[in-house]
């Protein structure tokens, strides 16, 4: 049978193609376009959620690569009781390599607190292509570095600090993963990746999934080539970028990978989990059916979208 949308995402998409259909044209490496358009289209989206009013936000510094000073952001419950240090999250937000911010995602990581009850650092690491790679994964690499070292005075337990990303972030809290593991820093308890960005060589269209791509290989282009200039698609691009090139997953922190059917990531996320499993890893994938990339940050009411937010706090609340 041919791929469907999901009937419920179906009728919640139109408003936002005929959105998108306004919008400038996007040459392929054209970020600068790409970045304006991904910002015209977001009040057709979930990020213009407000805070839960229950979450408290905090902001601290950081120096991240190149002893450049960065943001991060604590997201915690209010009025939070805990007689023992609880668990924690790394948050890295999406947005292809070259757009978004924790100012963006706000309202978003507010709700995984408020419904999990975990606390959130989130990190506004430097973007491309003005901040090519190693700089953004090193960022988002000093963030859990801080977290470890600050958390008996947030009251976390540095053995239970896992960490989290959609998309772009997604990929970057894979590559953080490898980090950890390769230098022998903190201990990571579970990686979650939501339609994780993992392989730069993800550039060739299926004709089957195009009619349905809200992230299509000419944006997914952009996003690499912006991220890793002439290195794109060569023997030099690093595993820390693009995680799906690493030689070797063992010893990676169990992984929750979510994969969106109509997405150009979906291989990729099922190849990841598939090979941290082979590896060693206790693996959980969930491969949507029906629904694109993004599709749980649409503003449209869908019991797929719940399914989703109902495991990914299961999941988080694991720790």
């Amino acid at each position: 049978m041919p791929f469907m949308l999901d009937p419920q995402i179906n009728a919640g998409l139109r408003e936002l193609f005929k959105a998108f259909s306004a919008l400038p044209p996007l040459k392929r490496g054209d970020a600068k376009t790409l970045r304006e358009n991904l910002a015209a289209s977001r009040h057709m989206m979930a990020y213009s959620d407000p805070v839960a009013p229950d979450v408290g936000i905090t902001s601290h510094k950081t120096q991240g690569f190149d002893a450049r000073e960065i943001e991060l952001f604590w997201f915690c419950p209010k009025n939070a009781k805990t007689a023992q240090p609880g668990p924690a999250l790394v948050y890295y937000h999406g947005g292809g390599m070259i757009s978004g911010d924790t100012a963006l995602y706000a309202g978003i990581i507010s709700k995984y607190v408020q419904r999990a009850g975990v606390p959130v650092l989130s990190v506004d690491y430097r973007l491309a292509p003005e901040h090519q790679d190693p700089i953004p994964v090193e960022d988002c690499y000093a963030a859990l570095l801080w977290l470890h070292a600050n958390a008996r005075d947030l009251g976390v337990s540095p053995s239970r600090i896992g960490v989290m990303g959609d998309s772009a972030g997604g990929g970057l809290a894979a590559g953080v993963s490898l980090l950890a593991r390769d230098r022998q820093g903190p201990k990571i308890a579970l990686q979650i990746l939501i339609y994780p960005m993992l392989d730069d060589r993800t550039l060739q269209p299926d004709p089957l999934l195009k009619p349905f791509l809200l992230w299509d290989c000419d944006n997914n282009f952009t996003g690499w080539i912006s991220l890793l200039g002439e290195r794109l698609g060569t023997d030099g691009v690093s595993p820390y970028a693009a995680p799906a090139r690493a030689d070797d997953l063992a010893n990676l922190p169990n992984a929750y990978i979510e994969a969106a059917a109509l997405d150009i990531f979906r291989d990729e996320g099922i190849d990841y989990a598939k090979r941290l499993a082979q590896a060693g890893a206790n693996v959980e994938l969930q491969v949507l059916p029906g629904c694109p990339h993004g599709f749980d940050i649409l503003k449209i009411k869908a019991d797929v979208i719940e399914r989703a937010w109902a495991s990914r706090c299961r999941v988080i609340q694991s720790l």
